[in-house]
């Protein structure tokens, strides 16, 4: 079971808790988990990445063990302690201001 951080936005939008726990079938990769997360809740399609690209949103990065996977290749296998649930990956708003 794998496990994911949601900002707020996207949380009041599907409508679920800080955090959401995935089945990911098959090798567990940044590519997969988005597709499972999309799966479990359409409504999120469109919001985390461009549904044309693929591509990550601009304003919003992944983060895990303390490091930033946000320009990781999408097919990369993610670290073992999320793979397992035993670690969340964390979806992070940007914050701007001027």
């Amino acid at each position: 079971m794998m496990r994911v951080v949601l900002p707020h936005h996207l949380r009041t939008l599907a409508q679920v808790g800080k955090e959401v726990e995935l089945t990911v079938s098959g090798a567990v990769t940044l590519r997969a988990v988005l597709d499972a997360l999309e799966a479990a809740y359409p409504m999120l399609r469109g919001t985390i990445r461009d549904p044309l690209t693929g591509q990550r949103r601009p304003l919003l990065r992944f983060f895990a063990q303390g490091r930033d996977l946000s320009d990781q290749a999408p097919d990369l296998p993610l670290p073992e302690p999320l793979a397992r649930g035993e670690q969340p990956l964390w979806i992070i708003g940007a914050i701007a201001g001027g």
